[in-house]
């Protein structure tokens, strides 16, 4: 339960995450702010998050994730990832097993949760 309760954060924080200074840069007494370079795209993920029910879900972020998880995670983990979504019990599942695999597949989940909140966030 736990877990489960870890990972609706997760999911949660990247919906609710504020903005922040990360993208303004100060040039000789000049602050210049950019926009965040953020790819958006379809996928697995992102159909999985927009059906997912969860109120803060909207394309954009969902689109964003996507993008993060293209770059962070192979097809397979995208796979099993998705699986989170309908069954939060899974998560549990894997996050607690003694498997190599499964400790290595949590380990990437964990990076890929990492970045596409940095990367996200405001969305």
């Amino acid at each position: 339960m736990k877990t489960v309760g870890l990972l609706m954060v997760a999911v949660l924080g990247l919906a609710a995450c504020g903005g922040g200074d990360r993208m303004k840069r100060n040039y000789g007494g000049a602050v210049i702010s950019r926009a965040p370079t953020v790819s958006f795209a379809s996928g697995p993920i992102s159909r999985a998050c927009l059906s997912s029910g969860r109120s803060a879900a909207n394309a954009r972020l969902c689109g964003c994730i996507q993008g993060v998880a293209n770059r962070d995670l192979s097809s397979s983990d995208q796979r099993t990832a998705v699986k989170f979504f309908s069954d939060p019990h899974h998560a549990q599942e894997v996050r607690q097993s003694d498997n190599p695999g499964n400790e290595a597949f949590w380990k990437r989940y964990k990076a890929f949760a990492a970045r596409a909140e940095q990367t996200c966030q405001g969305l």
